[in-house]
């Protein structure tokens, strides 16, 4: 497995980032808020791991270790693949999921897209013995959402499989009620209110 990987940032796509390695480029898929925090030709040094299919070797980056087993966890529950993993990352900082697992705060794991009410009861049921809740910190402050964010954020959320015009009136409405609203936000918001509608 390759666990971890650090170079310098060559590009930042809409949902990956290439990361120079050995004088090899690896295409690692993030999460928008990752994704954020890095800069083209800065050095990046993101946690991974590789899902290996058969048609397919997919590498996954997170910011931090305890994302990454989040994200693995997520997966050994029946249904729960590493695209549907990667969304919940995306719309629950770890410690609120964590929290909503533990309490079995079904509302709030519903807001993940795809997740309805048994699923929801099924993450809680497999994983609220295996997570460990710690308290909340204060959140990071982040910078003010552009017109480039609402496009990143448009095109996070058609790599997770929404429409364009959906995506985009979610971004939109996200950002009519808050224009500041900074990506991580943006994203969750929106994700949250495209999951309602399905």
């Amino acid at each position: 497995m390759i666990s971890s990987v650090r170079g310098p940032v060559l590009e930042i796509g809409l949902d990956h980032a290439v990361v120079e390695v050995g004088g090899l480029g690896y295409a690692v898929f993030c999460t928008p808020n990752t994704l954020a925090g890095l800069r083209r030709g800065t050095e990046a040094k993101l946690a991974t791991t590789l899902i290996v299919r058969e048609e397919s070797l997919t590498l996954f980056g997170f910011a931090d270790v305890d994302e990454r087993e989040l994200f693995l966890l997520l997966q050994t529950v029946s249904g729960i693949g590493p695209r549907l993993a990667l969304a919940t990352i995306a719309v629950l900082e770890p410690d609120t999921l964590r929290r909503a697992l533990h309490d079995g705060d079904l509302a709030t794991l519903q807001r993940i897209p795809g997740v309805g009410k048994k699923s929801a009861e099924r993450l809680v049921v497999e994983l609220r013995d295996k997570v460990l809740v710690t308290p909340a910190t204060p959140p990071v402050a982040q910078v003010a959402a552009t017109g480039g964010h609402r496009d990143r954020v448009v095109e996070a959320l058609l790599g997770l499989g929404f429409t364009q015009r959906p995506a985009e009136q979610a971004v939109d409405a996200v950002l009519a009620e808050n224009p500041a609203a900074d990506p991580s936000h943006l994203l969750r918001t929106a994700l949250s209110s495209l999951g309602r509608s399905r």
